[in-house]
């Protein structure tokens, strides 16, 4: 294996699922169940699949339903930590933060949103990551997509635009955006601990954010799938598609 074994996992599943309403007016986004399969339970398999067997899970919405569903794992060969986010959901890089005491400790950990169904070859990836040894590695895909991030022609993260609202963001002053490559992130990220110490400690913020803050310093590199599957379940009409996909 690639070393990916060791790695440790986060999944975020704290978010609201409010595109999922009325389901998730009563259970936690990442519960919905694909083929008699939650979302949640696909992921870890997903993971689980390329030797991973220590997990982070974020929870606010309905956690108690997702702390009785992670019971199914208490006498496993699995570690699964939980983050409860108090007042929350603290959004992708406040939930990353408040999870750094499980995170920091080790080497580059994988963090993936609970909604994302995807064949992506993830020790592919990881082996990627460990010959560049960026801050980050994205995993990104050319797709349509309302939101984009922008990479120069050696992949390095160089922006972000907005399709819907034409907003833009870019690492660089220099930058000219008609020279970048739009691609859309399919929510699997592989993180050096070293981000915690150039990130907020705590608050409700975008690891995007985060990330478009440190690209003019730091090196943060997309590892283009184009080909896999990636499938954003968090839309209702995702969910057939899904089950068609994912058995």
């Amino acid at each position: 294996m690639s070393g990916i074994e060791n790695c440790k996992a986060m999944i975020f599943a704290a978010g609201l699922g409010t595109r999922l309403k009325p389901y998730t007016d009563h259970h936690p986004k990442a519960l919905v169940k694909v083929n008699g399969k939650s979302l949640l339970e696909r992921n870890i398999e997903y993971l689980r699949s390329f030797g991973i067997s220590e997990f982070v899970i974020n929870t606010f919405h309905f956690s108690g339903q997702i702390h009785l569903f992670l019971s199914r794992y208490r006498n496993t060969d699995l570690t699964i930590h939980v983050c409860y986010e108090e007042g929350g959901p603290y959004e992708t890089g406040g939930g990353l933060a408040n999870a750094a005491a499980h995170l920091n400790n080790n080497g580059p950990f994988v963090v993936m949103n609970a909604d994302i169904l995807t064949d992506l070859d993830l020790g592919a990836m990881f082996a990627f990551h460990q010959e560049h040894r960026p801050l980050a590695t994205l995993a990104v895909t050319k797709r349509e997509s309302t939101r984009q991030f922008l990479f120069d022609q050696h992949m390095k993260l160089s922006g972000w635009q907005n399709n819907k609202t034409n907003e833009l963001r870019l690492s660089s002053e220099d930058s000219i955006a008609e020279n970048l490559l739009p691609f859309a992130f399919s929510g699997i990220h592989i993180i050096e601990p070293r981000l915690f110490a150039l990130m907020p400690v705590s608050g409700i913020f975008s690891i995007t954010d985060t990330y478009l803050q440190l690209s003019g310093t730091e090196t943060i590199l997309g590892y283009d799938h184009s080909g896999d599957v990636v499938l954003d379940v968090g839309k209702p009409d995702a969910l057939a598609t899904a089950a068609s996909l994912f058995p």
